[in-house]
């Protein structure tokens, strides 16, 4: 499993970066130079996932004003990312999204983030921040029934590109502690 303050794990997926011919891969290299939330979530066409991949696409803007990219992981197909995609948000689909998602379907990308349940075949609700450097600076993994705060990813990759020292319930514009 990955650690918090070593490169992060590389990749190599193919994604929905190009809907129509779904040939486009992302790779670790391309955010070389920006932060990048990558959060993987367990299935398409399913009821918590939707509401996490749709809610950080309406705050795309706020991390994209930080300088940090997001990127949504699972082990479905490209076919069915795609699919889920072009089904309109009022029928339990997607619609337009401003970012990629990325097929794990080997699984591989799962397995070494630590966020893969074999028996199952999914990934657990895994959220890593990786700094410009490919450095994993955060990560959080959780049951698959709960879904995760953009507020909260905001503020911590806030808290993270600060580079002092934030204490408990910290936020922008808060005062950071002073070691003396």
């Amino acid at each position: 499993m990955p650690l918090v303050g070593i490169p992060a794990p590389n990749f190599d997926m193919l994604s929905t970066k190009n809907l129509d011919t779904l040939e486009e891969h992302v790779r670790l290299s391309d955010y070389r130079g920006k932060w990048l939330v990558m959060f993987f979530y367990p299935a398409d066409f399913t009821f918590v996932c939707p509401t996490e991949i749709t809610a950080m696409n309406d705050h795309l803007q706020e991390f994209q004003s930080l300088h940090a990219e997001v990127l949504a992981v699972s082990c479905d197909s490209v076919h069915s990312h795609r699919a889920w995609i072009r089904t309109p948000r009022e029928d339990n689909g997607l619609g337009t999204l401003a970012y990629p998602l990325a097929a794990d379907f080997t699984k591989e990308v799962a397995r070494q983030y630590g966020v893969l349940v074999e028996e199952s075949g999914q990934a657990l609700r895994g959220l890593f921040i990786i700094d410009p450097e490919g450095i994993l600076r955060y990560q959080v993994v959780h049951d698959m029934n709960i879904g995760r705060s953009v507020d909260e990813t905001l503020r911590v990759l806030q808290a993270l590109q600060s580079g002092g020292l934030c204490p408990v319930n910290w936020h922008p514009g808060d005062k950071l502690l002073s070691v003396e």
